[in-house]
């Protein structure tokens, strides 16, 4: 690298890349900046300049003058004991990421572990810190549409919102599976099955996605027996538990569909050790199609596939849309609302 061009003991700056490609500084900015009207021979001697020199850009300097952080906030209101046992999550982050990482931004997790970490949470957000928040498992009594609302920060939600928006609020925007379409299928197979006594282990009634998924037992089961409905929490350990409950209240149940795989597999241990065959006496059906959990079943369980990474990716998009980022995707009109398919897989458990 020529010597003139590097100050000792200093990083290359923008004039040196803009002296060895023979260009203007502007020309060089509007290059590293990822801007439009640079011819493409230019580029390429700027890209080459950029290269030799091994120039990074002053991300201090270009937040200042962009007001722009390069940075996204994903929030998580769950403990964090279930994030890191629960596939679903890590899949989602995973598809957030990928996302985020090919338009060259940064990935911040803020971890809600109790009430009190939401003051932190919007001091965080209020400062600047962040251009946006992409946030899901949302509860319906969940602050923080309220407090993005407050700070005016542009959001994105994971899941159909559980609570009132108003025209043009931030918070409006989601992207969410068809979870009442995939539940209603997911029952339908379980009749066409030959089964007559079709029980559920909802997931929290405080989340969208589980009273979708109960509304579409609901919608195929019309006036069904509520004694055959059980209110899990999304765990392996709740499923167990609702198990327990529907055999205690209904035994002669010949199916069950739970309102995702963790509670699922929940259901299959208690079933086998109750010496109950499945699918011969009890066919099982879960929902996610987590594939290590799903796959590994004993045995494996036939469930309802959402793309849970892809909505993980489409999330990101759709927020980069909304922040005006280069390749991202435009906002769609109000309300915002992105549905994305399920398709049952069929195993062995149904």
């Amino acid at each position: 690298m020529p010597e003139q061009l590097r100050v000792p003991g200093n990083r290359p700056t923008l004039e040196a890349v803009a002296a060895l490609a023979g260009v203007s500084r502007a020309t060089v900015s509007r290059v590293v900046n990822g801007g439009d009207g640079v011819r493409a021979h230019l580029v390429d001697k700027v890209r080459d300049a950029v290269r030799e020199l091994g120039y990074v850009p002053n991300h201090a300097a270009r937040t200042l003058v962009t007001r722009r952080t390069g940075a996204v906030a994903v929030i998580i209101p769950e403990p964090e004991v279930r994030i890191f046992s629960d596939p679903f999550f890590s899949r989602q982050i995973r598809g957030i990421s990928r996302e985020l990482t090919a338009q060259d931004t940064q990935l911040v997790l803020l971890l809600v572990e109790d009430r009190g970490d939401y003051d932190r949470i919007e001091r965080y957000l209020a400062g600047g810190h962040v251009d946006g928040a992409l946030a899901f498992s949302l509860h319906t009594d969940d602050p923080l549409p309220e407090i993005a609302r407050r700070v005016g920060m542009p959001t994105v939600y994971g899941g159909r919102p559980g609570w009132t928006t108003g025209p043009g609020d931030p918070c409006a925007a989601y992207v969410d599976a068809d979870n009442r379409g995939g539940a209603r299928e997911a029952v339908r197979h379980l009749l066409a099955r030959g089964r007559r006594r079709v029980a559920h282990i909802a997931g929290p009634l405080d989340q969208t996605s589980a009273v979708d998924r109960l509304d579409g037992y609901r919608d195929v089961l019309v006036g069904s027996d509520p004694a055959l409905v059980a209110a899990g929490d999304f765990t392996t350990a709740g499923g167990a538990r609702a198990m327990r409950e529907l055999l205690e209240r209904r035994p002669g149940l010949d199916a069950v569909f739970a309102a995702n795989d963790l509670m699922a597999t929940g259901a299959l241990t208690v079933l086998r050790e109750r010496g109950l065959d499945v699918p011969g006496d009890v066919a099982v059906v879960g929902f996610d199609d987590t594939e290590r959990v799903a796959e590994a079943a004993d045995p494996p369980l036939t469930t309802v596939r959402q793309d849970v990474e892809g909505m993980g990716r489409l999330m990101a998009r759709l927020l980069l849309g909304t922040l005006g980022t280069p390749g991202a995707v435009e906002v769609p009109p109000a309300p915002r609302a992105v549905i994305t398919p399920t398709v049952l897989v069929r195993r062995a458990s149904a």
